[in-house]
């Protein structure tokens, strides 16, 4: 907590000569009481709106994390927690952390500077919050969300049809032999081999998805 609290208190300081001639553009009465009270509530907000739409790409890739751990048979191996105090599978903690690391490889925490930056050309600091497009905008977010964890997850869906299937089929010609036992550790071998094959494809998909959003705003 402290860490993060340093580095917002330094990222204010260091964007501060870019963004203070634009809000007193826009927002010329600022010193009233009652204009700072108001211009405060109201950057607030837009900056918990892009917050949330950035952190809900992170939580796609955390549930896709989750949803691979579970269909491969690694539910169970608990990891450490990104955020909170609930443990996470050790994939989904792995998965989290590499896309983390990758965004700032890839020079996006850059764009994501500059995207802040010009938030406040978008979102000019001179009224109220406007809800209703605040609301679509979250909306088509989460929808986006929801696309790229199927799209992330969705080759091991089919993994786990298919091993599913073919261990069903095995389990009524062999029926004296506990095969779903017998065959958990293939399972897992099977489900780590395709993740080797795939990681590449599901970070760069990530990353594609999250670069279009940042170089959009």
């Amino acid at each position: 907590m402290r860490v993060r609290l340093q580095i917002v208190i330094l990222l204010t300081l260091a964007l501060s000569p870019l963004v203070v001639p634009v809000v007193l553009e826009h927002a010329p009465n600022i010193q009233r009481p009652g204009s700072m009270a108001l211009l405060i509530v109201t950057e607030l907000l837009k900056g918990a709106l892009l917050g949330l739409a950035a952190r809900l790409l992170l939580a796609a890739v955390e549930f896709s994390g989750t949803t691979i751990a579970n269909l491969i048979g690694l539910g169970g191996l608990p990891g450490a927690p990104i955020e909170g105090a609930e443990p996470v599978p050790a994939l989904t903690s792995l998965l989290v952390m590499t896309a983390t690391l990758l965004i700032f490889v890839s020079d996006l925490h850059w764009h994501v500077l500059s995207a802040l930056v010009n938030s406040y050309k978008l979102f000019p600091p001179d009224g109220w919050f406007e809800a209703q497009p605040s609301i679509a905008a979250i909306s088509e977010q989460m929808s986006a969300m929801a696309l790229l964890s199927a799209k992330l997850a969705g080759p091991f869906f089919v993994y786990a049809i298919v091993i599913n299937l073919a261990m069903g089929i095995m389990n009524k010609m062999t029926p004296q032999l506990p095969i779903f036992f017998v065959s958990m550790p293939f399972v897992i071998a099977g489900g780590m081999l395709l993740l080797v094959f795939l990681v590449d494809d599901l970070l760069a998909v990530f990353l594609m998805v999250f670069g279009g959003w940042v170089k959009s705003i």
